[in-house]
């Protein structure tokens, strides 16, 4: 069976290249466009950080298997499993934002402007 993907480094690489454009492009974006952008990256099902995540826990698997067969240390695979474990619950924290992100760049424009109001920088995080 032919290797689904011909060259992974350098899809790797590719996609790494690419997330720093990404990072450069919402920098200069305006509010509205930033705003957008971040949702669609942390959209659960198909953003970035989903993604992401499902690709940590799948060289998870992959280095269980490995360290079961003794050519890669348990340290890897544990070290690992708490990153995918951190992203994933990254991602519910992120999860509860994402709406309020995806309504304020799809409001519609015949809504009066309400002046934002200033709101306190330091939160306390629920769970």
């Amino acid at each position: 069976m032919p290797h689904p993907a011909p060259h992974p480094v350098r899809l790797a690489d590719e996609i790494a290249r690419r997330l720093g454009e990404l990072a450069n492009h919402l920098a200069a974006l305006p509010a509205g466009e930033a705003t957008k952008v971040i949702a669609r990256v942390l959209d659960p099902e198909d953003g970035v950080l989903g993604r992401f995540t499902h690709l940590v826990i799948t060289g998870s698997y992959f280095a269980k298997t490995q360290a079961e067969e003794g050519s890669l240390p348990a340290e890897v695979w544990l070290a690992l499993g708490r990153a995918a474990n951190e992203l994933h619950d990254i991602g519910l924290d992120l999860d509860e934002h994402t709406n309020t992100l995806q309504r304020l760049h799809t409001r519609p424009a015949t809504t009066p402007a309400v002046p934002p109001t200033a709101a306190p920088l330091v939160v306390r995080r629920h769970r």
